[in-house]
């Protein structure tokens, strides 16, 4: 299967589930592609969950099964080891043995991660920068391929911990659902595609279709120039009066990464202006901190990307 029809294949399985999200589907398997981790920030009742559940029978391990799937209710009285895993002893050897926590999975969903305390928020950096779990003086890693897909509540503050910079520079997009459309609407009403569709939904891809995917998506050109429109937009993001915290250079990484995976979402082997300004605001504004918290941080990390982008020639 080729890189573009791989991609396709994801989009079209999960449109099955997720009705009426093209651009978001499109959107967040540019992510999954360029090897990011996933923050979708919403209100209840909008399928967070369920996206991160269809993502993950829609690839097939080895065998033939769904991928390895793991879903982490975060709450407030949850301790790091319940998440990372721990070494319990064994009477009967007399000896240590490590069971594995939810994390070492190829696909995590991480529910509601702002209402657990961050101790435990922190458990997961290390895993999602580097791919690993440190227990004692043992290392472990969860299989391969391996990507956190987190939700957070935005209306309500009562009971929640907001997430570090440091956790949030770790996720490579912050994306949102939104209510679905009229026709969307009455299509879920019709069928209730979370309950009865995702239970049906069978792999469309192989592990190994999707690893080639993944590397075709990092592999795909992008013009010096683009490059280096990106990497003004994220130094502009550090001068601007109005942002107190500006983009790192591992927000540069990201943009770059995730613009080159959604051009192949696209079809295309090489990347586009168009491709810089549709991600600008999903790679950017988590990572950002307001000087005024009245100013509109997406129409100020618009005007920044355009401004950089505007009259490019790469062809």
């Amino acid at each position: 299967m080729k890189p573009e029809q791989a991609a396709e294949a994801l989009i079209n399985g999960a449109a099955r589930i997720i009705r009426g999200k093209q651009e978001f589907l499109e959107i967040l398997t540019a992510a999954i592609l360029a090897r990011g981790h996933i923050l979708i920030e919403d209100n209840p009742g909008l399928g967070k969950t369920t996206v991160a559940k269809t993502f993950a029978r829609l690839i097939a391990a080895e065998d033939g099964s769904p991928l390895i799937f793991k879903r982490i209710q975060f709450t407030p009285d949850l301790l790091p080891y319940d998440i990372t895993g721990v070494d319990v002893f064994d009477p009967e050897t007399r000896s240590f043995r490590f069971v594995p926590g939810p994390v070492l999975a190829n696909i995590v969903l991480a529910d509601e991660i702002n209402r657990t305390t961050p101790k435990v928020q922190s458990a997961l950096l290390e895993v999602m920068a580097e791919g690993q779990v440190t227990i004692g003086s043992t290392t472990h890693y969860p299989p391969a391929p391996f990507f956190v897909i987190a939700t957070e509540n935005p209306i309500e503050s009562e009971g929640t911990f907001p997430l570090p910079a440091a956790q949030l520079d770790r996720f490579m997009m912050r994306l949102s659902l939104g209510y679905p459309d009229r026709a969307a609407e009455l299509s879920i009403l019709e069928d209730n595609p979370a309950e009865t569709g995702l239970q049906r939904l069978e792999p469309v891809l192989s592990v190994a279709d999707f690893v080639a995917a993944q590397q075709a998506a990092a592999e795909t050109f992008c013009h010096q120039a683009l490059k280096e429109a990106v990497a003004d937009i994220v130094r502009d993001t550090r001068i601007h009066r109005g942002l107190l915290l500006g983009a790192s250079p591992r927000a540069g990484l990201h943009l770059l990464d995730a613009v080159k995976a959604l051009a192949l979402v696209r079809g295309r082997t090489f990347v586009t202006d168009e491709d810089i300004a549709a991600l600008v605001v999903p790679v950017l504004a988590h990572r950002l901190k307001l000087r005024d918290p009245r100013t509109q941080g997406v129409t100020l990390i618009r005007e920044l990307c355009l401004a950089r982008i505007d009259g490019i020639k790469t062809v």
